[in-house]
């Protein structure tokens, strides 16, 4: 194998096909990154597997002897981000890849390439969807998603396929953040469900902005081949890289929770606050908060308190401008606490300039959603922005 390529085209590539590889391979071989360079249109393909996540980036170059080779794949990222603005030669010479760039020059063992996995296939592509798009709703969802692997269906995040409705659903039992929004499917009247994990779906979304649309690959109970259990995604990467990249993970196995039974139908109030300014209200007023320690917030008709910290221990409490609204007639103060750290995560991933909180009591669940973006889904069904971010309170005592 000898090919030559430009240096950042090469660096973009290896450092994305890279990313996915396991940290501790349970084989030396899982460690190492595939080049295989085509004799047909000059392309290379780099690729990663793990038996459960696959990368691949495809790019341009000069091929002058096709071939292939199966290197550290950590070690090569390292050595092409570092290298001269210059063009990349490679070249296997035997048991060695060695990489040349102006007067750098790297010697790399191989690794036996026959032992590596073959890399399962795309399935069948469902439909396009919008590549920011994606990538804002799956941020918002997959902070919700539980990192406890002995409860690993609670570890994904829940994807189900309405015709042109996708909803993203994710929870890890203390809050639960629901994403709607369009897309184009491949046919009218498609139905799926799958769960993805979610740290490779929100690793997957955020590499994918460099082009304006994202494929998303699933096997369907209409498919009888190969992609069963998997689902894959395809576009174009971050940062301005060349060529396709493309990536698999198994879908995860288990019966989800029935998250919709969570959702509240009505509310008995709701406050309406600036988004900004909560977040950093709540960061400073949390700085005496100790580990599960919550932050209290008490409602008025145009005012909420933050407080933490109680007794001998360390106290904050800050004021802001809200609206607050509740069926009662006249309006009484509302107390309500919540663990800042799970709030701040809901308020950060609330797209929108003002927060909008419903409530029911102090003791049951509360919703948080964008407070302008909400209004207009309700009155023009427009799903863009229809994100719901429930969240379990803390008890006070007393």
């Amino acid at each position: 194998m000898k090919f030559q390529v430009e240096r950042d085209v090469f660096a973009e590539a290896v450092a994305w096909a890279a990313r996915t590889l396991p940290q501790r391979p349970p084989v030396p071989v899982l460690a190492g990154l595939l080049l295989e360079a085509g004799s047909t249109g000059g392309a290379l393909a780099l690729s990663s597997f793990d038996y459960e996540v696959s990368a691949n980036a495809e790019i341009d170059v000069t091929v002058a002897e096709p071939g292939r080779a199966l290197v550290s794949g950590r070690l090569l990222a390292e050595i092409s981000r570092s290298l001269p603005a210059q063009p990349v030669d490679v070249t296997v010479d035997g048991a060695r890849v060695v990489l040349s760039c102006g007067s750098a020059r790297f010697t790399l063992p191989t690794l036996p390439v026959d032992d590596y996995p073959t890399l399962p296939d795309m399935p069948s592509t469902a439909g396009t969807i919008g590549a920011d798009v994606f990538a804002t709703a799956v941020s918002q969802v997959a902070v919700a998603a539980g990192r406890d692997d002995t409860l690993p269906v609670l570890t994904g995040v829940r994807i189900e396929i309405e015709d042109d409705r996708v909803t993203l659903a994710a929870t890890d039992r203390y809050r639960l953040a629901v994403r709607e929004l369009r897309w184009q499917p491949e046919r009218a009247g498609m139905s799926a469900v799958a769960l993805v994990p979610a740290r490779t779906l929100a690793d997957t979304a955020k590499a994918l902005t460099g082009g304006a649309q994202v494929s998303v690959a699933l096997s369907t109970g209409d498919d009888a081949g190969a992609g069963q259990g998997l689902i894959g995604f395809a576009g174009k990467g971050a940062a301005g890289q060349h060529g396709e990249r493309r990536t698999t993970t198994r879908l995860l196995d288990g019966e989800y929770v029935k998250y919709r039974s969570l959702l509240p139908d009505n509310c008995a109030a709701y406050a309406q606050v600036e988004t900004a300014s909560f977040v950093e209200a709540v960061k400073r007023v949390a700085l005496v908060a100790p580990r599960n320690t919550p932050v209290r917030l008490t409602f008025t008709a145009d005012q909420v308190l933050l407080e933490a910290g109680t007794g001998e221990d360390a106290q904050a409490s800050e004021s802001l401008d809200s609206l607050f609204e509740s069926n009662d007639a006249p309006v009484e103060d509302f107390s309500i606490a919540f663990n800042p750290a799970y709030l701040l995560d809901g308020l950060q991933a609330v797209d929108a300039e003002t927060t909008r909180l419903e409530f029911t009591t102090p003791t049951k669940p509360a919703i948080l959603r964008g407070g302008k973006e909400s209004e207009s889904a309700a009155h023009e069904q427009d799903l863009r922005n229809d994100y719901r971010y429930l969240l379990m309170p803390v008890r006070l005592s007393g």
